[in-house]
């Protein structure tokens, strides 16, 4: 008998384990935010084959689940993994072969790092990205003379840091037969005397650029999977790629389909007639990893270079409107098939007038609430009269915060203090559409989302300036800058449903950090650090 009841409570404990579901993965001791409708905290979550199969308290997942890896977080912040709904992950892979020039402050300092970048490499030709005139002492655009003097014979093509002009040598310009400047729709050869100056603006920079030799396939792989580790590292577990020929699609998806790029991508087609009759004409194309179901159009340039397309002159350049890069039958034209064929429009506007002409082309299209998620990509300078024009016809304002930051010491001067006022209006933005996804645009800005997330909130730049924040009163609240990069994010790809939030049957994409987004001091915020990224449950990187 008391054999008997000694063996009792280890039969009861032992059947009690048997009934527990087994699951991959237990989470537990964490601060959990998982971005549900209530944003609602747990502390412990169940995953298994790649998926949250319960989010709640711990000694409620506990009692219902086992598991040979149970996780004790140490009472660390878990959140759902972080997108980035507008970026150019093939093309800041691909400049990760280029010399960095990002944070340059004279054109002396440029020429030193190519110079540098020559002696170690000696490339064909030398390839640059990260300029940015505004943070030199002189704020003009540099001459092909400087270049000309390091590299007489070598061909060096350097992007600006908004990826909407180029600083070439004459080299450069002699392997494009371009010895005289000429007209070039949509774009703008800079120019002395009739002799270009170096400086290419929007279409013009495929003059010059599609003269340079591609990557090897080699070369581009070990480029992309250097790319996703960067991100990786940051807790980027999806981004949008904003502008894709066929080309890098078919090898993303081949990488994907193999095991060996596990990022998750929303691919952003550029309207190539390979692209609309592979995919567009074919309806959405979606795998585990891969979705493509949208077409990029630009609109205008960029304001950094003056390309941005205004309704009124630039203040500091009173004769120059701005461009409109593609013209408005073909904006139309791809709109209507996008239309027709089921696909979402995402078109880049920065100024008030390219943002007039793309929200009047979507609402002639989508006329009324709709669920077609079109997008205006970065929604920059707004006209008083056109923030109605969102709400009205359901369009997304895909905004950056970050380009705010980066834009606020000189974007008054291009546009005006009236101007201003309706500019970098995410807030505002915001209240019309009820949510909006914010990405970094990378390599314009740094791959980090948590630099973003600071940017919406503190509306400051790393070095906490300006003191009380650039325009706060369209700063966002923290709650609605980690939606705007989770779950909102997901949403303006059609992810919702997969990934965004930390839900049963979700994605069990999470990142792991060591400071509450949502409780620490405002500027210690971009100290956070990422300790750990998953991937449908599995770790793809660890600090």
């Amino acid at each position: 008998m008391k054999k008997l009841l000694f063996l009792l409570p280890l039969a009861i404990m032992t059947f009690s384990c048997s009934q527990k579901e087994k699951v991959d993965t237990i989470l537990t001791n964490a601060t959990i935010y998982s971005v549900d409708k209530d944003f609602s905290k747990a502390n412990a979550a169940a995953i298994n084959d790649g998926k949250f199969v319960a989010v709640g308290e711990k000694k409620e997942i506990l009692q219902k689940f086992s598991s040979n890896n149970t996780k004790d977080l140490q009472e660390k912040y878990v959140y759902p993994g972080f997108i980035d709904p507008h970026c150019h992950f093939h093309g800041y892979s691909l400049n990760l072969r280029k010399v960095d020039l990002v944070g340059t402050q004279s054109l002396d300092e440029i020429v030193d790092r190519l110079k540098d970048y020559n002696e170690e490499y000696d490339p064909e030709w030398i390839l640059g990205r990260g300029w940015d005139q505004n943070d030199w002492e002189k704020k003009e655009f540099p001459h092909k003379k400087a270049l000309d003097e390091v590299f007489p014979d070598k061909p060096v093509y350097l992007t600006r840091i908004d990826g909407h002009a180029a600083y070439v040598n004459s080299a450069a310009l002699e392997q494009a037969g371009m010895t005289k400047a000429k007209e070039v729709e949509g774009g703008k050869i800079m120019q002395q005397a009739g002799e270009p100056t170096g400086i290419l603006i929007d279409n013009a920079m495929g003059v010059v650029s599609e003269h340079i030799p591609p990557p090897t396939e080699k070369e581009e792989i070990d480029a992309i999977l250097q790319g996703q580790e960067n991100c990786f590292e940051v807790g980027l577990t999806m981004v949008a790629d904003a502008g894709l020929s066929y080309s890098p699609v078919h090898l993303m998806d081949s990488l994907q389909k193999e095991g060996e790029l596990e990022m998750n991508i929303y691919a952003m087609l550029s309207p190539t007639k390979e692209n609309i009759d592979v995919f567009v004409k074919q309806g959405t194309y979606k795998t585990d990893k891969m979705h493509i179901q949208s077409i990029k159009l630009f609109a205008d340039g960029a304001l950094g270079s003056r390309g941005a397309c205004l309704l009124e002159p630039y203040s500091d350049d009173p004769e120059n409107y701005g461009i409109i890069v593609t013209d408005k039958d073909s904006l139309q034209h791809f709109s209507e098939l996008a239309y027709e064929n089921n696909y979402q429009v995402n078109t880049h506007a920065i100024g008030d007038s390219a943002n007039r002409l793309m929200l009047n082309i979507y609402g002639d299209l989508l006329n009324g609430e709709n669920d077609r998620r079109w997008r205006i990509e970065h929604a920059q300078i707004i006209h008083p009269d056109d923030f109605e024009l969102f709400s009205k016809h359901s369009i997304i304002p895909a905004v950056n915060t970050t380009h705010a930051t980066s834009d606020m010491y000189w974007a008054e001067d291009r546009i005006g203090e009236e101007r201003i006022e309706n500019a970098y209006a995410y807030k505002k933005l915001l209240e019309e559409n009820g949510w909006l996804p914010n990405g970094s645009d990378f390599p314009v800005e740094n791959i980090n989302p948590l630099y973003g997330f600071y940017a919406g909130v503190a509306r400051k730049d790393l070095e906490g300036y300006p003191e009380g924040g650039f325009q706060k009163k369209d700063a966002l609240t923290r709650k609605e800058a980690l939606k705007s990069m989770t779950i909102w994010a997901a949403k303006s790809c059609f992810e919702e449903n997969q990934r965004g939030s930390i839900e049963k049957n979700k994605e069990a994409d999470f990142v792991v950090t060591d400071q509450d987004l949502m409780n620490v001091k405002e500027d210690n915020i971009p100290e956070t650090q990422v300790l750990e990224t998953y991937i449908h449950g599995e770790k793809v990187y660890e600090k």
